[in-house]
Protein backbone atom coordinates (compact mmCIF):
# COMPACT_ATOMS: atom_id res chain seq x y z
CA UNK A 1 0.00 0.00 0.00
CA UNK A 2 1.16 3.40 -1.04
CA UNK A 3 1.83 5.61 1.87
CA UNK A 4 -0.02 8.50 0.84
CA UNK A 5 -3.47 5.77 0.56
CA UNK A 6 -2.40 4.62 3.88
CA UNK A 7 -2.06 8.43 5.31
CA UNK A 8 -5.64 9.38 3.49
CA UNK A 9 -7.34 6.73 5.02
CA UNK A 10 -6.15 6.88 8.24
CA UNK A 11 -7.37 10.89 8.68
CA UNK A 12 -10.31 10.03 7.25
CA UNK A 13 -10.97 7.49 10.42
CA UNK A 14 -9.22 10.41 12.74
CA UNK A 15 -11.84 13.17 11.03
CA UNK A 16 -14.97 10.86 11.23
CA UNK A 17 -13.69 10.21 15.08
CA UNK A 18 -13.66 13.46 15.35
CA UNK A 19 -16.29 15.30 14.17
CA UNK A 20 -18.38 12.48 16.53
CA UNK A 21 -16.70 13.43 19.64
CA UNK A 22 -16.97 16.86 19.25
CA UNK A 23 -20.61 16.70 18.68
CA UNK A 24 -20.14 14.24 22.47
CA UNK A 25 -18.21 16.85 24.37
CA UNK A 26 -20.52 19.67 23.22
CA UNK A 27 -23.35 17.14 24.81
CA UNK A 28 -21.38 17.32 28.28
CA UNK A 29 -22.83 20.74 28.57
CA UNK A 30 -26.14 20.01 26.36
CA UNK A 31 -26.95 16.90 29.14
CA UNK A 32 -26.22 20.03 31.93
CA UNK A 33 -28.54 22.08 30.73
CA UNK A 34 -31.46 19.85 30.72
CA UNK A 35 -30.29 18.47 34.33
CA UNK A 36 -29.38 21.44 36.19
CA UNK A 37 -32.02 23.95 37.54
CA UNK A 38 -32.86 27.21 35.54
CA UNK A 39 -31.36 29.62 38.04
CA UNK A 40 -27.52 27.46 37.10
CA UNK A 41 -25.31 29.12 34.20
CA UNK A 42 -22.93 27.35 32.40
CA UNK A 43 -20.25 27.77 31.47
CA UNK A 44 -18.68 27.35 28.12
CA UNK A 45 -15.60 28.58 27.92
CA UNK A 46 -13.98 25.23 28.83
CA UNK A 47 -15.60 23.84 25.59
CA UNK A 48 -13.00 25.60 23.88
CA UNK A 49 -9.96 25.47 26.27
CA UNK A 50 -10.48 21.29 25.88
CA UNK A 51 -9.98 21.88 21.87
CA UNK A 52 -7.01 24.00 22.24
CA UNK A 53 -8.69 26.85 20.05
CA UNK A 54 -9.02 29.89 22.67
CA UNK A 55 -6.81 32.06 20.47
CA UNK A 56 -8.90 31.06 17.31
CA UNK A 57 -11.77 31.42 18.87
CA UNK A 58 -10.94 34.88 20.00
CA UNK A 59 -10.06 36.00 16.61
CA UNK A 60 -13.49 35.99 15.90
CA UNK A 61 -15.91 36.46 18.60
CA UNK A 62 -15.64 38.96 21.87
CA UNK A 63 -17.60 36.41 24.28
CA UNK A 64 -17.45 32.80 24.87
CA UNK A 65 -21.28 33.05 25.60
CA UNK A 66 -23.53 29.73 24.33
CA UNK A 67 -24.39 30.74 20.85
CA UNK A 68 -21.01 31.65 20.02
CA UNK A 69 -19.04 28.75 21.09
CA UNK A 70 -21.53 26.59 19.97
CA UNK A 71 -21.46 28.69 16.05
CA UNK A 72 -17.69 28.27 16.86
CA UNK A 73 -17.10 24.69 17.69
CA UNK A 74 -20.06 23.16 15.50
CA UNK A 75 -20.41 25.35 12.06
CA UNK A 76 -17.35 27.83 11.65
CA UNK A 77 -15.91 27.13 8.50
CA UNK A 78 -12.64 29.34 9.79
CA UNK A 79 -12.26 26.84 12.38
CA UNK A 80 -10.13 24.11 11.56
CA UNK A 81 -12.01 21.76 14.67
CA UNK A 82 -15.23 22.50 14.10
CA UNK A 83 -17.47 19.73 13.11
CA UNK A 84 -18.83 20.90 9.72
CA UNK A 85 -14.49 21.37 8.94
CA UNK A 86 -13.83 17.51 10.35
CA UNK A 87 -16.25 16.01 7.92
CA UNK A 88 -15.44 17.61 5.07
CA UNK A 89 -11.86 16.69 5.51
CA UNK A 90 -13.49 13.37 6.32
CA UNK A 91 -15.19 13.53 3.23
CA UNK A 92 -11.78 14.69 0.95
CA UNK A 93 -10.19 12.34 2.21
CA UNK A 94 -12.62 9.47 1.27
CA UNK A 95 -13.20 11.00 -2.09
CA UNK A 96 -9.35 10.08 -2.73
CA UNK A 97 -9.43 6.43 -1.48
CA UNK A 98 -13.10 6.04 -2.90
CA UNK A 99 -11.47 2.77 -4.76
CA UNK A 100 -10.58 1.50 -1.18
CA UNK A 101 -13.43 2.22 1.10
CA UNK A 102 -17.05 0.43 0.30
CA UNK A 103 -18.80 2.63 -2.24
CA UNK A 104 -21.39 2.51 0.35
CA UNK A 105 -19.11 3.87 3.05
CA UNK A 106 -18.57 7.09 1.23
CA UNK A 107 -21.86 7.84 -0.05
CA UNK A 108 -22.84 8.01 3.75
CA UNK A 109 -19.97 9.88 4.66
CA UNK A 110 -21.12 12.69 1.88
CA UNK A 111 -24.95 12.32 3.38
CA UNK A 112 -23.25 13.21 6.62
CA UNK A 113 -21.69 16.05 5.66
CA UNK A 114 -24.19 17.65 3.59
CA UNK A 115 -26.92 16.74 6.43
CA UNK A 116 -24.68 18.65 8.88
CA UNK A 117 -25.09 21.81 6.48
CA UNK A 118 -28.33 21.87 6.53
CA UNK A 119 -28.20 21.91 10.13
CA UNK A 120 -26.14 24.59 10.59
CA UNK A 121 -28.78 26.98 11.79
CA UNK A 122 -30.82 24.46 13.64
CA UNK A 123 -27.89 23.39 15.51
CA UNK A 124 -27.61 26.63 17.42
CA UNK A 125 -30.92 26.35 19.21
CA UNK A 126 -31.43 24.28 22.07
CA UNK A 127 -34.25 22.98 21.13
CA UNK A 128 -33.17 21.32 18.29
CA UNK A 129 -28.66 20.93 19.14
CA UNK A 130 -29.34 17.23 20.46
CA UNK A 131 -31.03 16.03 17.54
CA UNK A 132 -28.62 17.96 15.29
CA UNK A 133 -25.73 17.00 17.62
CA UNK A 134 -27.36 13.38 17.35
CA UNK A 135 -27.63 12.77 13.89
CA UNK A 136 -23.83 13.16 13.47
CA UNK A 137 -22.88 10.56 16.35
CA UNK A 138 -25.30 7.63 15.17
CA UNK A 139 -23.96 8.50 11.31
CA UNK A 140 -20.95 7.97 12.29
CA UNK A 141 -21.67 5.19 14.07
CA UNK A 142 -23.61 3.83 11.12
CA UNK A 143 -20.30 4.23 8.99
CA UNK A 144 -18.36 2.57 11.64
CA UNK A 145 -20.62 -0.42 11.73
CA UNK A 146 -20.40 -0.58 7.76
CA UNK A 147 -17.05 -0.32 7.66
CA UNK A 148 -16.30 -3.39 9.90
CA UNK A 149 -18.74 -5.73 8.41
CA UNK A 150 -17.83 -5.23 4.54
CA UNK A 151 -14.39 -4.37 4.36
CA UNK A 152 -11.66 -6.60 4.03
CA UNK A 153 -8.67 -7.40 6.80
CA UNK A 154 -6.10 -5.98 4.87
CA UNK A 155 -3.95 -2.76 5.71
CA UNK A 156 -6.31 -0.37 4.66
CA UNK A 157 -8.68 -1.25 7.64
CA UNK A 158 -5.83 -1.73 9.90
CA UNK A 159 -4.84 2.12 8.97
CA UNK A 160 -8.31 2.99 9.69
CA UNK A 161 -9.16 1.37 12.86
CA UNK A 162 -5.41 2.82 13.53
CA UNK A 163 -6.71 6.36 13.23
CA UNK A 164 -10.02 5.77 14.95
CA UNK A 165 -8.90 4.71 18.00
CA UNK A 166 -6.16 7.21 18.43
CA UNK A 167 -8.45 10.40 17.85
CA UNK A 168 -10.96 8.46 19.95
CA UNK A 169 -8.33 8.15 22.91
CA UNK A 170 -7.63 11.59 22.47
CA UNK A 171 -10.99 12.76 22.71
CA UNK A 172 -12.27 10.45 25.30
CA UNK A 173 -9.56 12.24 27.70
CA UNK A 174 -10.53 15.84 26.33
CA UNK A 175 -14.14 14.56 27.30
CA UNK A 176 -13.30 14.19 30.77
CA UNK A 177 -11.23 17.11 31.10
CA UNK A 178 -14.28 18.97 30.77
CA UNK A 179 -15.42 17.88 34.18
CA UNK A 180 -12.07 18.83 35.73
CA UNK A 181 -12.65 22.66 34.38
CA UNK A 182 -15.15 25.27 36.10
CA UNK A 183 -18.81 24.38 33.98
CA UNK A 184 -20.56 25.97 36.86
CA UNK A 185 -18.87 29.05 37.75
CA UNK A 186 -21.34 30.31 40.63
CA UNK A 187 -21.80 26.78 41.84
CA UNK A 188 -22.29 27.33 45.77
CA UNK A 189 -20.17 24.46 47.81
CA UNK A 190 -23.30 23.54 49.42
CA UNK A 191 -24.62 22.44 45.84
CA UNK A 192 -22.25 19.23 45.93
CA UNK A 193 -25.26 17.26 44.63
CA UNK A 194 -24.74 18.59 41.64
CA UNK A 195 -21.53 17.42 40.67
CA UNK A 196 -22.38 13.81 40.26
CA UNK A 197 -25.50 14.75 37.62
CA UNK A 198 -21.98 16.44 35.98
CA UNK A 199 -20.39 13.18 36.21
CA UNK A 200 -23.67 11.67 34.71
CA UNK A 201 -23.51 13.94 32.37
CA UNK A 202 -20.05 12.74 30.72
CA UNK A 203 -21.26 9.29 31.09
CA UNK A 204 -23.71 10.14 28.21
CA UNK A 205 -21.81 11.73 26.29
CA UNK A 206 -19.93 8.84 25.77
CA UNK A 207 -23.23 6.39 25.92
CA UNK A 208 -21.39 4.89 28.81
CA UNK A 209 -23.74 5.67 31.31
CA UNK A 210 -25.97 1.85 30.84
CA UNK A 211 -22.65 -0.06 30.71
CA UNK A 212 -21.19 1.98 33.42
CA UNK A 213 -23.79 0.43 35.72
CA UNK A 214 -24.24 -3.18 34.21
CA UNK A 215 -20.24 -3.35 34.99
CA UNK A 216 -19.33 -0.70 38.01
CA UNK A 217 -23.00 -1.80 39.70
CA UNK A 218 -22.66 1.48 42.18
CA UNK A 219 -23.76 5.06 42.23
CA UNK A 220 -22.74 7.99 40.17
CA UNK A 221 -19.49 8.46 41.62
CA UNK A 222 -16.52 10.39 40.52
CA UNK A 223 -13.89 8.08 41.34
CA UNK A 224 -15.54 5.20 40.07
CA UNK A 225 -16.40 6.87 36.65
CA UNK A 226 -13.11 7.35 35.88
CA UNK A 227 -11.73 3.91 36.48
CA UNK A 228 -14.70 2.84 34.43
CA UNK A 229 -13.34 5.26 31.48
CA UNK A 230 -9.47 5.51 32.00
CA UNK A 231 -8.97 1.78 32.95
CA UNK A 232 -11.46 -0.89 32.06
CA UNK A 233 -10.79 -2.61 29.04
CA UNK A 234 -14.65 -3.97 28.73
CA UNK A 235 -15.88 -0.54 27.12
CA UNK A 236 -14.89 0.26 24.04
CA UNK A 237 -14.79 3.44 24.38
CA UNK A 238 -12.44 3.66 27.37
CA UNK A 239 -8.77 4.84 27.25
CA UNK A 240 -6.97 1.56 27.84
CA UNK A 241 -9.37 -0.48 25.47
CA UNK A 242 -8.35 2.14 23.01
CA UNK A 243 -4.55 1.77 23.49
CA UNK A 244 -4.81 -1.91 23.43
CA UNK A 245 -6.67 -1.42 19.47
CA UNK A 246 -4.14 0.45 18.76
CA UNK A 247 -1.49 -2.22 19.56
CA UNK A 248 -3.69 -4.90 17.88
CA UNK A 249 -3.33 -2.38 14.62
CA UNK A 250 0.18 -1.45 14.26
CA UNK A 251 0.76 -5.76 15.05
CA UNK A 252 -0.65 -6.16 11.62
CA UNK A 253 1.37 -3.50 10.23
CA UNK A 254 4.92 -3.74 9.20
CA UNK A 255 7.58 -2.34 11.51
CA UNK A 256 5.38 -1.93 14.69
CA UNK A 257 8.06 -1.92 17.56
CA UNK A 258 8.46 1.89 17.45
CA UNK A 259 4.51 2.39 18.25
CA UNK A 260 4.02 -0.21 20.12
CA UNK A 261 6.81 1.81 22.59
CA UNK A 262 5.31 4.53 22.07
CA UNK A 263 1.58 3.47 23.36
CA UNK A 264 3.39 1.42 25.82
CA UNK A 265 4.14 4.80 27.56
CA UNK A 266 1.03 5.74 28.13
CA UNK A 267 -0.30 2.29 29.52
CA UNK A 268 2.65 3.08 32.04
CA UNK A 269 1.19 5.90 32.98
CA UNK A 270 -2.18 5.14 32.65
CA UNK A 271 -1.57 1.87 35.03
CA UNK A 272 -0.03 3.54 38.04
CA UNK A 273 -2.82 5.94 37.87
CA UNK A 274 -4.84 5.73 41.38
CA UNK A 275 -8.70 7.23 40.56
CA UNK A 276 -9.47 6.96 44.00
CA UNK A 277 -6.68 9.33 45.68
CA UNK A 278 -6.43 11.83 42.30
CA UNK A 279 -7.26 15.11 43.50
CA UNK A 280 -9.88 16.96 41.56
CA UNK A 281 -7.14 19.81 40.44
CA UNK A 282 -4.49 17.19 39.45
CA UNK A 283 -7.31 16.23 37.00
CA UNK A 284 -6.44 18.12 34.15
CA UNK A 285 -2.98 18.03 34.68
CA UNK A 286 -3.25 14.16 34.27
CA UNK A 287 -5.27 14.75 31.06
CA UNK A 288 -2.82 17.07 29.65
CA UNK A 289 0.22 14.41 30.15
CA UNK A 290 -1.75 11.58 28.45
CA UNK A 291 -2.90 14.14 25.36
CA UNK A 292 1.27 14.62 24.76
CA UNK A 293 1.60 11.32 25.02
CA UNK A 294 -1.09 10.66 22.57
CA UNK A 295 0.57 13.45 20.28
CA UNK A 296 3.87 11.04 20.17
CA UNK A 297 1.85 8.30 19.46
CA UNK A 298 0.77 10.16 16.17
CA UNK A 299 4.09 11.11 15.60
CA UNK A 300 5.59 8.20 15.67
CA UNK A 301 2.92 6.58 13.63
CA UNK A 302 3.49 9.93 11.21
CA UNK A 303 7.31 8.87 10.56
CA UNK A 304 6.77 5.20 10.40
CA UNK A 305 4.31 4.61 7.77
CA UNK A 306 3.57 8.07 5.63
Amino acid sequence: MLSRVANHIYWMARYLERAENTARLIQVNTHLLLDLPKNVTLGWEPIIDMLSFRDTFYERYSEPDEKSVIRFMVTDATNPGSIINSLASARENARIVREIIPSEAWELINQLHLQAKEDGQSVLTRRHRFNCLNRVITGNQTITGLVGGTMNRDKAYAFLRLGRHLERADMTTRIIDVRSASLLPQLAEDHTAFENIQWMGVLKSLTAYQMYRQEMRLRIQRADILEFLLQRDTFPRSLSHSLGQIIKCVSELPKPELVQESVDKVRAELQSLDTQTLKQARLHEVMDDIQVHLLDVHNTIDRTYF
